[in-house]
């Protein structure tokens, strides 16, 4: 199994958009992506944090993602 990256939000935002995803909305530091036949996927940007594993693979998760894909895409 691939090792989870280490990245900030405004890079996970940037990969969603190379998959397909668009920003529907922002909501504070908080921008929400969508992709026709996905659910709505919230992704949060905070200036240079990087994000947690955790927080990442739920993020794949509701995208429908691999870390694989993830990497790729970064």
């Amino acid at each position: 199994m691939t090792r989870m990256p280490r990245t900030t939000g405004k890079k996970v935002v940037t990969a969603l958009k190379r998959a397909g995803f668009t920003v529907v909305r922002v909501t504070g530091s908080h921008h929400h992506l969508h992709k026709p036949g996905n659910k709505l996927v919230t992704v949060p940007v905070h200036a240079g944090e990087t994000l947690s594993p955790i927080l990442i693979k739920s993020i794949l998760e509701q995208a429908g993602l691999t870390v694989e894909e993830l990497i790729e895409l970064l």
